[in-house]
């Protein structure tokens, strides 16, 4: 069985070399035409088939996967020209609002201040700004802490109780 083995690769390989070269067009072989490479698979018994199937065929790209462009790829934003021009926009509308509450602000500000100016004091008088006056915050405070001092005992002086 061992001696029978090589014989019958050997001519399985012809027949398949052989089959193959009658069945392949001739401008899709290489350097010798197709009666020539069949006498050559026939009288080269296994030098002949090998030749043919690595050298003589022109080999066609096997179709791999389908190369498909890849999408742009989102650049990151301090490269992206639009999104530093929405920035730009953007900090433009905030200054914008800004300047325009300030203003607003500055305007109710002055007009409180002339309302105070205008307004009759205690007496009926037109005059003296509250900022001329000792504030009453003062005064509430002086008696808020001299409550508290009396409500904690902590007395300043003024009772003999000590």
């Amino acid at each position: 069985m061992t001696r029978v083995l090589p014989v019958l690769v050997a001519l399985v390989l012809a027949v398949y070399a052989l089959i193959d070269c009658l069945q392949t067009d001739s401008s899709k072989i290489r350097s010798l035409n197709k009666v020539a490479w069949l006498a050559i698979i026939v009288l080269i018994p296994v030098v002949g088939p090998i030749l043919w199937l690595l050298v003589a065929k022109v080999r066609e790209p096997r179709p791999g996967p389908v190369q498909r462009p890849s999408p742009p790829q989102p650049l990151p934003p301090d490269d992206n020209p639009e999104f530093l021009r929405e920035l730009r926009n953007l900090d433009d509308e905030h200054e914008k609002l800004l300047s325009e509450w300030e203003e607003s602000l500055r305007r109710r500000e002055e007009e409180m201040r002339d309302q105070e100016d205008t307004e009759p004091d205690q007496h009926g008088q037109p005059g003296e700004s509250p900022q001329d006056e000792e504030p009453d915050d003062q005064a509430e405070r002086d008696r808020a802490e001299e409550e508290l001092r009396k409500q904690r005992g902590d007395s300043t002086g003024d009772d003999d109780g000590r």
